[in-house]
């Protein structure tokens, strides 16, 4: 959403994956990784890419995550196919 931080209603689904997939793997850890389109001021889109994803951060803490466990990447800037929606995004990944 443009110029939101806040996870949509839709994000528990997506939280509850993760921590079943933490918790199955108790060795690895989660990278979030935030995007943004190439609209608008790209510092703000930063601060709003890092925002979104501070915000699954603190979702999946509140899940039971260890914060230990969950790094964040500095924003990126994307398209994601040219969808400037898509592009406003966080990604999750697994590392060792």
């Amino acid at each position: 959403h443009v110029g939101a931080v806040a996870l949509p209603a839709e994000a528990a689904a997506e939280v509850a994956k993760v921590k079943a997939a933490l918790d199955a793997a108790p060795a690895k850890k989660l990278v979030l990784s935030g995007f943004h389109d190439a609209s608008g001021d790209p510092a703000r889109n930063a601060e709003l890419a890092k925002g979104r994803a501070k915000a699954v951060r603190a979702a999946l803490q509140a899940a039971g995550i260890d914060a230990a466990r969950v790094a964040l990447r500095k924003p990126e800037s994307t398209l994601a196919g040219g969808d400037a929606q898509a592009a406003r995004r966080v990604e999750m990944r697994l590392v060792d």
